[in-house]
C-alpha cells in the first residue's frame, strides 16, 4: 500500500501535546507530509481536540503535573472515540517523574504504540542502560528482545529508533533499515518521527505494524535525502522538510523492511 499517497488524500488531523522545545517543527513536518496537526494540551479542552482528532500523541519531553493530567484526559477522549494514541516517552530514563509519568500513561490509557530511543524503551522495561539526558546512551541489551517484551506487558507495538530501527506486537519484529547520522544532530527529529507514525496509523490502524514500519522507513530515506543535499545540521532540517514533502511511497525501498520470525 502507498501509505503516503492515502495519506495525503485523507489529510488525517492529528492532536500533539507535545513539548514547546519541538512544537513548531513537528507542525510543520505534519503540514508536509501532507497531515493537519494541532497542538493543544489545556486540560479543558484536550478530551473535545481528541475526539475529533485522527491520532493524539502524547510526548512527555517538557512536562509538568497538569500537563500530565491533561495527557490522561486526552487519551481516555481518543480510546473512548476509537482513535489511535501514541506514546512518546522523551527521557524517560532520566528522572523518576518523567518514568512514573510515562507508567501513568500506559496505565490509565490503552495505548497503541510507544515510540522511543533505546534508552528510553530500556528504562520503560527496568533494563540496565547508560542513557544520558534524552539520548539514547548505550547498554549491552538486545533492543529487539526489550521492544518484545514492553509489547507483550503492554499489549501495543513499540518501536525502537536508531540505526536500524525496530517495531513489534510482541509477536514478530521488523527491522528498518536507512537513515543518516545528521538526523541525531539536530532537535526534534525523534519527536517529528512519532508525529509521522501517528500520520500513518491514523489512515490505518487496521494495519498498525505495516503502517508504523512503513513511517519508520519514509523518514529515514527522507533523512537520506536530506543529508544528500545539507552542508550541515543547520541546513539539514530545512532539507528535511522538503524531502518529507516531495517524496512519495514509492521513494521507499522495499529492502529497508525486514520480517523476523516469531517470538518465542
Amino acid at each position: 500500500m502507498d501509505y503516503i499517497q492515502k495519506l495525503r488524500a485523507e489529510n488525517p488531523l492529528i492532536h500533539c501535546m507535545t513539548n514547546f522545545v519541538v512544537a513548531n517543527f513537528q507542525a510543520n513536518g505534519l503540514l508536509a507530509i501532507g497531515a493537519s496537526p494541532i497542538m493543544a494540551d489545556a486540560f479543558e479542552e484536550a478530551a473535545d481536540i481528541a475526539a475529533l482528532s485522527s491520532c493524539t500523541l502524547l510526548n512527555i519531553g517538557t512536562l509538568d503535573a497538569s500537563k500530565l493530567k491533561a495527557m490522561i484526559e486526552a487519551g481516555k477522549s481518543a480510546n473512548k472515540h476509537g482513535k489511535p494514541v501514541i506514546v512518546d516517552p522523551v527521557g524517560a530514563g532520566a528522572t523518576p517523574f518523567r518514568k512514573r509519568a510515562v507508567g501513568t500513561l500506559l496505565q490509565h490509557l490503552d495505548v497503541s504504540l510507544i515510540r522511543g530511543n533505546a534508552g528510553e524503551i530500556a528504562a520503560l522495561a527496568n533494563v540496565e542502560w547508560d542513557a544520558k539526558g534524552v539520548d539514547a546512551g548505550v547498554g549491552s541489551a538486545d533492543t529487539a528482545s526489550v521492544a518484545l517484551e514492553l509489547a507483550q506487558r503492554h499489549h501495543c507495538l513499540v518501536a525502537v529508533t536508531g540505526e536500524v530501527d525496530v517495531v513489534t506486537d510482541g509477536k514478530t519484529v521488523m527491522r528498518i533499515s536507512g537513515g543518516h547520522p545528521h538526523m541525531t544532530r539536530i532537535t526534534g527529529a525523534g519527536c517529528l518521527l512519532s508525529a509521522v507514525c501517528a500520520a500513518f496509523l491514523a489512515i490505518e490502524p487496521a494495519e498498525a505494524k505495516h503502517a508504523v514500519a512503513s513511517a519508520l522507513a519514509f523518514y529515514k530515506k527522507a533523512g537520506e535525502r536530506a543529508a544528500s543535499k545539507a552542508e550541515g545540521p543547520g541546513d539539514f532540517a530545512l532539507h528535511l522538510l522538503n524531502a518529507l514533502y516531495s517524496l512519495n511511497g514509492s521513494s521507499v525501498d522495499s529492502e529497508q523492511i525486514q520480517l523476523e520470525g516469531a517470538a518465542k
